[in-house]
């Protein structure tokens, strides 16, 4: 690799999308065999638990703590489909969807004994329709939040104050993160109740963006060089619905993708001009540098190059509109291998193997998008 890679700060950033997150789990397990671990993992809602897992071990517990909780939230559904066509294995996701909604997810949530109206108003029974206190047992067991906060690897996770509708990020840079602020991350209404922290109610992250990609662009701190491995579970890009069934599948990939490709596209423009910025400060005038004018635009300046490599959950044929809520071992573990396998074509490509510290700002490598799922 002719970059200077030793040198970036390298970062894990990981969208919300339920039992889809098996892929980030499986892609980071390629990534840290390839000498990738992150020294800065964000995460939103099941991205928050995948980052929570990950930062919250060190580096030789990571693969098998994940392991672990995906084989425990795929524990009660163990059966495989009978047949392999297209429609076999719709029937079979929309079964186990359906077992899942009825039961909940073993260490993950279960349904409430009483349905929400039948609760006293204004209590957390009242406003969800699963208890979540299960998944409060297994970070307990499976994330060393002493490690988590020890700044070994920093963590960041988002969500949304519930009476404000403000995005609010946890970060171990600034804070104690504890197992409330994971799950505040992943509390999606109305299915989850919304979690207190300091007297305030939060709600999952993926309510205002499903992506903490703008936090790690923008508000990290001062800018260096960085290498952020972007991991969604959502494409913004799919086929024109023909069903009923096909718009909420395709709805649910607009509202979540979070448009993350033109999010970035904009970044790499900012990006470029901040340091054409930076280049023009040895260049000025003296008298140029006092006026108000440059003080601004010099405090915009940035020499960071930064290299966003791009890497997207792709939905298959037989994809139905409960994909992020199907369970199922076979296709938990399906995701998973999707996921190590994007990662290990990337790493081979040799768009990442030759590239180069980037002359403008930013890299952007999407290396996987035209793959058939």
């Amino acid at each position: 690799m002719a970059t200077s890679a030793g040198q970036e700060k390298k970062v894990l950033v990981l969208q919300g999308g339920g039992a889809l997150g098996s892929y980030q789990a499986g892609a980071y397990g390629a990534l840290a065999e390839a000498g990738c671990a992150p020294d800065w993992v964000a995460g939103i809602s099941i991205g928050a638990i995948n980052a929570s897992i990950i930062a919250g071990n060190p580096p030789e517990r990571r693969v098998a703590r994940l392991r672990k909780f995906w084989d425990m939230v795929s524990s009660r559904l163990l059966l495989e489909p009978v047949a392999s066509d297209t429609n076999s294995r719709k029937l079979f996701n929309e079964i186990s969807a359906a077992f899942v909604a009825t039961l909940g997810v073993p260490g993950f949530f279960e349904p409430r004994l009483l349905p929400p109206l039948l609760n006293p108003h204004g209590t957390v029974e009242a406003i969800s329709f699963y208890d979540t206190n299960p998944l409060q047992a297994t970070l307990t067991d499976l994330v060393d939040f002493d490690y988590l906060n020890s700044g070994a690897v920093r963590l960041s996770v988002g969500a949304v104050q519930v009476r404000t509708g403000n995005m609010k990020y946890f970060d171990t840079a600034n804070e104690v993160v504890g197992p409330e602020h994971i799950m505040a991350s992943g509390a999606l209404p109305p299915g989850f109740p919304p979690v207190i922290i300091d007297g305030e109610a939060y709600w999952d992250g993926g309510l205002v963006s499903n992506t903490p990609l703008q936090y790690v662009l923008d508000g990290g701190g001062p800018r260096t060089d960085m290498c952020v491995f972007q991991l969604d579970l959502f494409s913004a890009k799919g086929p024109m619905p023909e069903t009923l069934f096909d718009i909420t599948q395709r709805e649910k990939d607009i509202r979540y993708s979070s448009r993350t490709r033109l999010n970035t596209d904009v970044f790499r423009e900012l990006q470029t001009m901040r340091r054409a910025i930076r280049r023009l400060e040895s260049r000025m005038p003296a008298e140029f540098k006092e006026s108000l004018d440059w003080h601004l635009l010099s405090s915009l300046g940035c020499s960071a190059a930064i290299t966003i490599v791009h890497l997207i959950h792709r939905r298959a044929a037989y994809s139905t509109q409960s994909n992020d809520y199907e369970f199922s071992r076979y296709t938990v573990e399906e995701h998973w291998r999707d996921g190590r396998d994007d990662v290990e074509r990337t790493l081979r490509h040799p768009a990442w193997i030759n590239r180069e510290r980037p002359t403008t700002g930013v890299a952007v490598l999407d290396l996987t998008k035209e793959l058939d799922p």
